[in-house]
């Protein structure tokens, strides 16, 4: 049972306001952007806006190797995703944040799958015309496996708006 007083007395004890399998499910569906935090190479954190796909599991993103974000990715694959609802029209506010490790992928087999998919999943107006734009020599698509970790929040599950109101 929910205490009462979570969200309108205080905000202590947040357990229990985790996302449901289908609101996740819900959340990664319409949502088409993360933050992609990382280590960067010159050891301080760092976090960019990236698009995804999500596929069997995984998230998909692509980025031009030589950017700090992919040669960061590239030295020490750790990263942490987090996806919200920014945008996305649904009510509450509702994260998740996901660690993942990363694989850097340069082969055409992968491109040639993601690109398309890609393009539907932000749907695009002119899917040919955003394949070819993104199919450049320096691309690669990163592919990051979650490790299990993760934490999520759903301000729909606490009381009043979950800032002090009724």
């Amino acid at each position: 049972m929910r205490d009462p007083r979570l969200g309108v007395e205080d905000i202590e004890d947040l357990r229990g306001t985790g996302l449901a399998a289908a609101d996740l499910a819900e959340l990664y569906e319409l949502a088409t952007e993360c933050t992609v935090a990382y280590h960067s190479r010159t050891g301080w954190p760092f976090g960019v806006r990236m698009s995804y796909l999500r596929h069997d599991g995984r998230f998909w993103l692509t980025a031009v190797s030589g950017r700090e974000h992919v040669e960061s990715l590239r030295a020490d694959p750790r990263l942490t995703l987090v996806v919200d609802n920014s945008g996305t029209g649904l009510p509450g506010r509702r994260m998740v944040a996901v660690r993942a490790r990363t694989t850097l992928h340069a082969d055409r087999d992968v491109k040639d799958w993601f690109y398309p998919a890609f393009a539907a999943r932000l749907g695009v107006a002119d899917p040919a015309a955003f394949v070819r734009l993104l199919d450049s020599p320096g691309r690669v698509v990163l592919e990051a496996v979650p490790t299990g970790r993760q934490v999520s929040h759903d301000s729909r599950r606490i009381g009043g708006d979950g800032r002090g109101g009724s």
